[in-house]
């Protein structure tokens, strides 16, 4: 398997996973909560689920996956900035600042 491959699938199920937890997990309720963004939690976890359907559809049709990881690289650079803004410990920020880094090497990887 090729590392362009392994890339989109590992996100694209990332995404597919936090996009259907954003809707019924209860970490995640108290999560949004805490960043500030429980109104739009349905509204995050969808553009989540679009993501991850995006990058896996994209794999049949090169331009979604291009469109797909441009948002996710800038959905995730928000993450970031948020974990920045609230304070969030280096460690809790990883995780936003490794999809942002995957996402935006999918979308140069792909152009």
């Amino acid at each position: 398997m090729n590392i362009k491959l392994l890339l989109v699938v590992f996100s694209g199920i990332s995404f597919l996973i936090y996009g259907i937890g954003s809707f019924n997990s209860r970490r995640m309720n108290s999560e949004f909560s805490r960043w500030g963004y429980k109104d739009y939690r349905y509204l995050i976890g969808s553009f989540q689920l679009l993501g991850g359907i995006g990058l896996l559809i994209g794999l049949f049709f090169k331009p979604l996956i291009i469109l797909s990881s441009s948002c996710l690289t800038i959905m995730m650079i928000m993450a970031v900035y948020v974990r920045f803004k609230i304070r969030d410990p280096f460690q809790m920020t990883l995780p936003a600042l490794f999809y942002t880094i995957i996402n935006g090497l999918i979308t140069y990887l792909f152009l």
